[in-house]
């Protein structure tokens, strides 16, 4: 994987997923974050050992070592890798992991409303932002 330290599996479909990897973007200075856009017609799961419900369901993530990541523990590793991993600190406070995981969750499961009510995806006409 090179100088890769973690892969990111996102919903491109997605316009608060896509406003997220492209922040992270901004930030990978030293290119440490590789992107896959698990709405892409191309992408296939199967290299993962997961399902397409698994990945909608919670952001994935491969480190470079190969172990999968799922949700906070993608979102730490993302942040950490470029520099910012003091903004996902509070991730980190083990007592108060389950609450975290439970809002991220939430969100993740309603991301297509949150878009459709913040006017992040103004073009729903493809009903995706109804999901």
């Amino acid at each position: 994987m090179g100088n890769i330290a973690l892969t990111l599996y996102y919903d491109g479909s997605c316009s608060i997923c896509r406003a997220q990897v492209d922040r992270l973007r901004g930030w990978d200075k030293t290119a440490r974050l590789a992107f896959i856009d698990i709405a892409a017609p191309e992408f296939s799961p199967q290299s993962l050992g997961v399902g397409m419900a698994a990945l909608n369901a919670e952001i994935h993530g491969v480190d470079a070592a190969g172990k999968l990541l799922v949700g906070l523990d993608v979102l730490i590793a993302a942040y950490t890798a470029v520099g910012r991993g003091w903004r996902v600190a509070p991730l980190r406070v083990r007592a108060l992991r389950p609450v975290y995981a439970a809002l991220y969750r939430s969100l993740a499961r309603n991301r297509y409303r949150l878009s459709a009510l913040l006017n992040r995806r103004p073009a729903c006409a493809d009903g995706v932002c109804r999901r």
